[in-house]
């Protein structure tokens, strides 16, 4: 008697938890950090599109997690033989939360804009090779390039390409205005940002979730308790990797398993003495033990890189074995180098907990080779015033996360300073590719080039572990740029 009164509680909690699962129509999303500002063609935080990417703002096609291109405000498009033109076929029926109706003359404002020379834009180098952008027909746009561009169409995926109106740009930051599913409701500074659905919205009666609400939560115990205290729905990029069996145990949870493009690098600073010399930045690479990172880190669940792409990136190259971790070899390559060891250097720290913990692990295998770094833990703000922007920095941890972004390697201002005609050289021939073998081509001469010129020192792929009630569907598994796609999201029995 007492095992069938038992039995029939359990069933009714389940068809109650059935019940409210199925009614609810609002999601709680945690977020690892904040963003700085709510516009992605103006900032450069990944955060940014966590919050805004297919939610408020779209571009003309979208990128799912499988790196697959499908319309998004463009219906179809169509290459010109020679690759060096895309005419877009514009969505009809499109408004901005504002009111305004979209149309061509509003991508020619974005692009222009984004390639502009104040422009701010981490894609700016994209836009700037568009020699030309005919928005005369309002419901097509004619995007003629410099050069043939192959991967075009990946470039138009990313945050940095969505779509804006030219009256409301100027306020995007703080007041986010776009014709996507959801408007800011509000923005708790420290703590949260909440979403509403826009009843006016071209297809709004498909869209579940009405209300979404992302919470800012660092630490990674906290996202552990958030999550099993219900306060959270939903964590991607979970943090607390030592953590996830525990939720893999819990009927409560799913878990997801997939990779990101973060490319996670050691960087240096290749104009900065001593690192100006190749021999110091290759000692730095011998000096480090990718497993031992990945394990102690990560909870080995993140994959060796050995450049800057990732193993699910077209034209990757598995280049990890260039540098080898070998302490002895670190230790004669400096002397050669001239280096008086201990050579004191500063390693800044950015708060993701995977830049925290390898690099306590990195400065205690450089020790051993004579290098003392002095770790410096930083907010985001003053690693982007400092080392990003002011390049005032020795060392620093810091992911990658945009897709086949190998390109800034060309750029001899970029943090890192590094200098190198014969990698422009072949990045010329990336861009200029006519089909996929050649691009795979040109671009693995790319890989091999930063290489040979250790420029970083490349530790692992950045995982994409995802933590979420078990009844929430519609999630991505992989991570091929930052976003959470809530339009896609429902609550199943």
């Amino acid at each position: 008697m007492r095992k069938s009164v038992s039995l029939l509680f359990a069933l009714a909690a389940l068809v109650a938890t059935t019940a409210y699962a199925a009614d609810k129509d609002s999601v709680t999303i945690g977020m690892t950090l904040e963003p700085p500002t709510l516009d992605p063609t103006t900032g450069a935080a990944a955060a940014i599109g966590e919050i805004t990417h297919y939610n408020i703002f779209e571009g003309l096609v979208k990128l799912d997690d499988n790196f697959n291109v499908s319309p998004l405000l463009a219906d179809k498009w169509t290459f010109s033989p020679d690759l060096k033109t895309i005419t877009f076929t514009l969505r009809q029926g499109v408004k901005f939360q504002d009111g305004e109706t979209f149309s061509s003359k509003d991508v020619k404002y974005s692009f222009e804009r984004a390639a502009s020379k104040d422009s701010t834009n981490k894609e700016k180098a994209f836009f700037a090779s568009i020699q030309s952008i005919d928005a005369s027909d309002p419901a097509k746009v004619t995007l003629t390039f410099k050069e043939p561009s192959f991967q075009a169409l990946y470039h138009l995926g990313l945050n940095t390409a969505v779509i804006v109106d030219e009256k409301s740009a100027a306020t995007d930051a703080t007041q986010p205005v776009g014709t996507g599913p959801y408007k800011l409701a509000s923005w708790n500074k420290g703590a949260s940002a909440t979403l509403e659905k826009w009843d006016g919205y071209r297809a709004a009666a498909e869209i579940a979730i009405k209300r979404v609400t992302f919470k800012f939560i660092g630490d990674p115990s906290a996202q552990v308790a958030a999550l099993l205290a219900g306060d959270v729905d939903v964590f991607p990029r979970f943090q607390a990797l030592q953590d996830v069996a525990q939720f893999q145990g819990d009927p409560r949870f799913q878990v997801l398993l997939g990779g990101t493009e973060g490319k996670t690098i050691l960087a240096i600073n290749n104009k900065k003495k001593p690192f100006d010399d190749l021999r110091v930045r290759q000692a730095l690479a011998y000096a480090i033990d990718r497993k031992a990172i990945i394990d102690g880190a990560m909870n080995g669940v993140a994959p060796p890189i050995g450049s800057h792409l990732v193993p699910n990136d077209p034209g990757y190259v598995d280049l990890t074995g260039a540098y080898p971790y070998d302490p002895e070899k670190a230790k004669a390559l400096l002397k050669e180098a001239g280096v008086t060891t201990p050579l004191q250097v500063t390693l800044t720290l950015p708060p993701p907990d995977y830049a925290r913990k390898s690099g306590e692990i990195i400065a205690a295998e450089l020790a051993q080779v004579g290098v003392q770094a002095k770790i410096e833990d930083v907010e985001w703000a003053q690693w982007l015033s400092n080392v990003f922007k002011g390049k005032n920095y020795d060392l620093t941890i810091i992911s990658h996360v945009e897709p086949l972004d190998i390109g800034i390697y060309a750029n001899p201002d970029y943090y890192f300073q590094y200098d190198s005609q014969a990698f422009r050289d072949i990045f010329a021939r990336v861009q200029a590719a006519p089909d996929l073998e050649a691009f795979k081509a040109a671009i693995g001469d790319a890989q091999r080039q930063i290489v040979k010129d250790c420029v970083n020192v490349f530790l692992f792929q950045l995982p994409d572990v995802t933590i979420a009630d078990a009844h929430l569907q519609g999630l991505w598994k992989n991570a091929p740029i930052f976003a959470n796609d809530v339009s896609a999201m429902s609550w199943k029995p």
